[in-house]
């Protein structure tokens, strides 16, 4: 790898990431709704994707820096797609609302600092194995090979996750009801588990030397704690634990690794109590 080639590689890679969410913080403060931010999560990562693949011609094997650029913006291309529909026509999202009312000074400016530049460092931090593996001279190896294997069952299990819940939620006879089909009754989150493949995979592209395998390792890491203890999991389990059934659903589906949903105990026999003694 060429060190100095690769630092402009991640000074440009930042100044894509922060004129993303920049854009997307102006045209919040237009609609007044900052959601919007979680589309420009996806396609932020698509322009460092774009930008690091513009920078790295001549440096890095052509084949691994194709497969990683296309792996990258299709992931984050279908997020944003996939989150836009979601969202459209709904108003503010319960969480950054939440924090804006307790925010000091003012609601744009905190939103500006907590939220969307602290979106953008992520972007550039988690997108490392991306940036990293665009400057690899080494051609295809196994280590690729698998990387785009894991990336590939990471991307079906989020995208037939989300369908899934999709085609659930347009059921009006599901209304109020808790999502526990297809996918679901394996992992209370597919979407989550999918991304956390994903990220795995896309570092493995960047390991064909032990240098940056050492160097992006913080990415997959960064994302599997905001995936299981960050942004994800713990907060959206915390918004769906004081909805009627979610404490069975719960309790007989996994929260996150996927495995067979558990039995449910069998219900007490009328008139018997925990023990048929005497």
């Amino acid at each position: 790898m060429t060190t100095s080639a690769f630092a402009v590689n991640l000074a440009a890679s930042a100044g894509a990431a922060l004129v993303v969410m920049l854009v997307t913080f102006a045209v919040a403060l237009v609609k007044g709704v900052h959601r919007i931010v979680d589309i420009a999560w996806g396609l932020a990562f698509a322009a460092v994707a774009l930008v690091t693949w513009v920078l790295s011609a001549g440096y890095g094997d052509d084949g691994r820096r194709l497969a990683v650029t296309l792996a990258t913006l299709l992931w984050g291309l279908r997020l944003a797609l996939h989150i836009a529909r979601r969202g459209r026509g709904h108003g503010e999202d319960p969480r950054y609302a939440r924090m804006l009312a307790d925010a000091p000074g003012s609601p744009a400016l905190y939103a500006l600092r907590k939220v969307y530049l602290l979106q953008g460092g992520l972007v550039w931090l988690v997108s490392l194995p991306v940036q990293a593996a665009a400057y690899l001279p080494q051609g295809a190896d196994v280590l690729l090979v698998a990387g785009l294997v894991l990336w590939a069952v990471g991307l079906a299990f989020e995208t037939v996750g989300d369908h899934q819940l999709r085609r659930f939620k347009s059921d009006p006879a599901n209304r109020g009801r808790i999502m526990d089909q297809g996918l679901w009754s394996w992992t209370r989150h597919p979407n989550y588990f999918g991304d956390f493949l994903v990220w795995w995979g896309l570092y493995l592209t960047a390991c064909a030397s032990p240098q940056t395998a050492a160097l992006t390792l913080v990415s997959p890491l960064v994302m599997s704690g905001l995936l299981i203890w960050g942004s994800g999991k713990r907060l959206l389990e915390a918004h769906m634990k004081g909805r009627p059934g979610y404490a069975a659903y719960a309790a007989r589906t996994s929260g996150f690794l996927p495995r067979p949903p558990r039995r449910q105990p069998p219900a007490p026999r009328s008139g018997a109590s925990g023990s048929e003694a005497g």
